[in-house]
């Protein structure tokens, strides 16, 4: 009886591995049990609209960087009640429906002592400037794009054309001026290529461990601007 049940179970199991409805285990090789190889899914390739300023590549490194710094508008510091580290403060500073009337927007127009940032620091310049009320005027979102593949060209980075805009964007807001953060000036090509030389630029940018991560902790720029950073490093790090 017992070799009877044995016989009809070994059936069973036989006729579930020949089932066609049922897929055979893939095996190592990348393959589903026949000599043809499984197709890998395509490769995404994310293209971000020229156009828009989104919040977290664009404005929020930019705010960090000149705003938010220790003793200005961090999250302990608080000048003016203000704190600038996140969407959600920074939102408050904001007037979508009449953007020129924004408090972000007015304080980088202002002079002398009233400006933001504050002298000594560099002010912001006019391209950084449009780019936060062209944000404003597009509804002040909490959007994000990351470009990817073929949309982030990594490729003859130029040191004025690519690198600079970055550095301005992200970087020289605390590392300018007459007294720079950590006395680091990345204001000229002659200091960044000592920082690009010695790896502190991109293990900073990539907030890699051993190094101090910028614009912050919490903040870093996007990963197409970081592998922008490290071609022209890998490039030799041209002042072209």
């Amino acid at each position: 009886m017992k070799r009877i049940r044995i016989i009809f179970l070994y059936g069973i199991i036989f006729a579930c591995q020949n089932d066609k409805n049922i897929p055979l285990p893939v095996n190592s090789e990348g393959t589903n049990g026949s000599t043809t190889p499984v197709t890998p899914p395509p490769t995404t390739n994310v293209v971000c609209h020229p156009d828009t300023v989104y919040f977290k590549q664009k404005i929020l490194p930019l705010i960090v960087s000149n705003c938010a710094m220790s003793g200005c508008h961090d999250a302990i510091s608080k000048k003016d009640g203000v704190i600038l580290t996140d969407y959600t403060n920074i939102i408050k500073e904001v007037n979508t429906k009449n953007p020129t009337s924004s408090e972000l927007y007015t304080s980088l127009m202002e002079t002398g002592e009233d400006r933001m940032p504050p002298p000594p620091m560099a002010a912001f310049s006019n391209e950084n400037i449009a780019i936060v009320l062209t944000w404003i005027k597009q509804g002040a979102k909490n959007n994000s794009c990351e470009a990817s593949g073929t949309a982030c060209i990594t490729t003859n980075m130029s040191y004025a054309k690519d690198i600079t805009p970055i550095l301005q964007a992200s970087c020289t807001g605390c590392h300018s001026g007459t007294k720079p953060q950590g006395s680091i000036d990345l204001s000229t090509y002659a200091n960044v290529y000592k920082y690009a030389l010695n790896g502190k630029l991109y293990g900073s940018v990539a907030h890699l461990s051993g190094y101090i991560a910028m614009p912050s902790a919490s903040v870093s720029i996007s990963s197409c601007e970081i592998s922008k950073i490290k071609s022209w490093i890998d490039s030799g790090s041209k002042n072209n």
